[in-house]
């Protein structure tokens, strides 16, 4: 039973709470190695650490939601060809423990939360709040339902800005590029399912469970997906030599190559390898997306840290 739990709560999905991450990086907060291991002053380390622990209760709080979606959704999901397969669907998790989960998952975020900044506490409730009115009805509305998967984002971001003490140097510009990227992944998720529904590898069950679907067409998720793409571009681009706390001879325009190759790459395995139904898998399996990000995250620190 307790491994049907953690499956519930896939913590696969945890890695998009790493945008919680984003304010201590671009806002230079991370402490100097070479100091930390010198000194060891707590001062140096708190920033980094009230980020993991934002970071820690965001992975909570969306378990809960993920629980909570999967109770709500358990008769659609028994009718479903993949996720009749999960815990609750299944019957191998009972739906009372899913609720008592729920429960304790909440007891322990939300107060956390609130004890390590009122102002993140509020975005952590707003986060909830979302995603049960997403959950409940705003995921059956075009456009809406990945506007709000694009505003989950933005607040995990905004959560990490506010869970910091004396934020000064992080650019507004990292909010666009947090909302354009969401964007480009959602409409990505959804031509994925469309395509999947279109050649058959999907069953009719599975459209059902998504009536979202009927109100997108693959020619007008093609024009979304380029127009948030090229968006993205320009303004990571635009972020790279605007922002007040990047180096003065603009080496932070070196980056964006990299941003580019991701973006491209993702558009690939979408459109051509046919997959793209779960981005965060993507993130977990594709080497050349993963080599990608790992050059971008070094590069960034490099620039902001070491250069």
């Amino acid at each position: 039973m307790l491994r049907a739990l953690i499956k519930t709560m896939r913590p696969r999905q945890w890695t998009k709470n790493a945008f919680v991450l984003a304010a201590v990086v671009f806002d230079r907060q991370l402490p100097n190695p070479t100091d930390v291991l010198i000194g060891g002053q707590w001062q140096q380390l708190e920033p980094l650490a009230r980020s993991l622990a934002a970071f820690f209760l965001f992975c909570l709080l969306s378990s809960s939601v993920y629980i909570i979606n999967d109770i709500l959704d358990v008769e659609v999901d028994r009718s479903h060809p993949v996720k009749r397969l999960r815990p609750i669907a299944s019957g191998e998790l009972p739906v009372s423990t899913a609720v008592l989960a729920t429960i304790a998952l909440l007891l322990i975020t939300l107060p956390l939360a609130f004890s390590l900044s009122y102002r993140f506490g509020l975005v952590v409730v707003a986060y909830f709040i979302l995603n049960l009115a997403y959950s409940n009805y705003l995921k059956h509305i075009v456009l809406i339902d990945v506007l709000v998967i694009a505003a989950g984002f933005v607040l995990r971001v905004a959560g990490g800005v506010l869970v910091l003490d004396g934020v000064q140097l992080f650019s507004p510009w990292l909010y666009v590029v947090t909302t354009l990227l969401a964007l480009y992944l959602g409409f990505g998720k959804r031509r994925a399912e469309i395509a999947m529904i279109a050649t058959g590898s999907q069953s009719g069950g599975a459209q059902a469970h998504r009536r979202v679907l009927d109100g997108y067409t693959l020619p007008f998720v093609d024009q979304l997906i380029t127009i948030v793409s090229s968006t993205t571009i320009v303004a990571y681009s635009l972020y790279t030599f605007s922002a007040p706390n990047l180096p003065e001879n603009h080496t932070m325009m070196l980056t964006i190559p990299f941003v580019v190759y991701g973006i491209f790459r993702y558009l690939y395995l979408v459109q051509v390898e046919h997959s793209g139904g779960a981005p965060e898998e993507l993130l977990l399996t594709d080497r050349p997306l993963q080599i990608t990000i790992l050059l971008w995250v070094l590069s960034v620190l490099f620039l902001f840290y070491i250069y």
